[in-house]
């Protein structure tokens, strides 16, 4: 006589609106998780970041501390951010070394500003044109908030976005990204007052001043901008003076 084990398996629940903090709950500002950081830091994180299917449609919303805890993003808990890479008038890309104060990739090196829109009026958008058109808003408001560069030096018509990528990276273990980031490029001079509680270094370089920098081992990289050096910028910087245009508004999404 034979027996017959029946093996009852449950279907992950799809994240959306309805589902978002049911799956994902919030926690608050005093949690261990964010025990010892920096005051301002912490309140930043309650920012609400924009919550993606992996087609870059927008589900719903989520704090940005949820957003940017590992435990979720191993659940598959995607959101919409930007990177600007600002080159001045010699072609010179404009780095930031991120402050220690962050909370996630602190200390590290990266292009010039890197953040998310927000779930307001004015940085959300379904279909591509809205999203792009959003994100550049959001870029000017963190170019201000992070390097102190005005509104009027970084209009929005001098953005140009080029594409996608979706990547997900861990920072310490208990922080980390998942995001489908949007990349822009803009050519500006501006004048900079950075905030130290954002930004502890800038600097200006060449293509083959970054070069050096990736081989200098005492130096650290945040994990997006080495992802985009090392598949795309490097040939997008050659064409940053012409031919740039075959490059822009891509609407293939790079899954990294």
């Amino acid at each position: 006589m034979s027996t017959t084990t029946t093996v009852t398996t449950t279907a992950a629940q799809p994240i959306t609106a309805d589902t978002i903090l049911r799956l994902f709950p919030d926690i608050d500002t005093t949690s261990e998780a964010l025990s010892g950081h920096d005051e301002e830091q912490i309140r930043l994180m309650d920012e609400v970041c924009i919550v993606l299917d992996e087609d870059d449609m927008p589900i719903g919303q989520a704090s940005k501390k949820l957003c940017h805890l590992m435990t979720n993003i191993d659940k598959g808990l995607l959101h919409r951010a930007f990177s600007v890479f600002l080159f001045n008038d010699q072609n010179e890309l404009l780095l930031q070394q991120r402050a220690s104060e962050k909370i996630t990739f602190p200390d590290m090196w990266t292009n010039t500003c890197c953040s998310h829109p927000l779930g307001i009026p004015g940085e959300t958008g379904s279909n591509l044109p809205d999203a792009v058109m959003g994100v550049k808003r959001a870029a000017q408001r963190k170019l201000d908030h992070e390097l102190g560069i005005k509104t009027e030096q970084v209009p929005i018509e001098k953005f140009r976005f080029l594409t996608r990528i979706h990547y997900k990276a861990p920072s310490d273990g208990k922080w980390g990204e998942h995001e489908i980031d949007y990349i822009l490029f803009i050519k500006a001079n501006v004048d900079l007052n950075p905030s130290p509680n954002e930004v502890q270094a800038t600097q200006y370089v060449s293509p083959d001043r970054l070069k050096q920098l990736f081989e200098d081992p005492s130096l650290k990289f945040t994990p997006w901008f080495k992802l985009i050096c090392n598949s795309f910028l490097f040939e997008w910087w050659a064409h940053l003076n012409s031919g740039l245009e075959k490059y822009m508004n891509e609407e293939k999404i790079h899954r990294m």
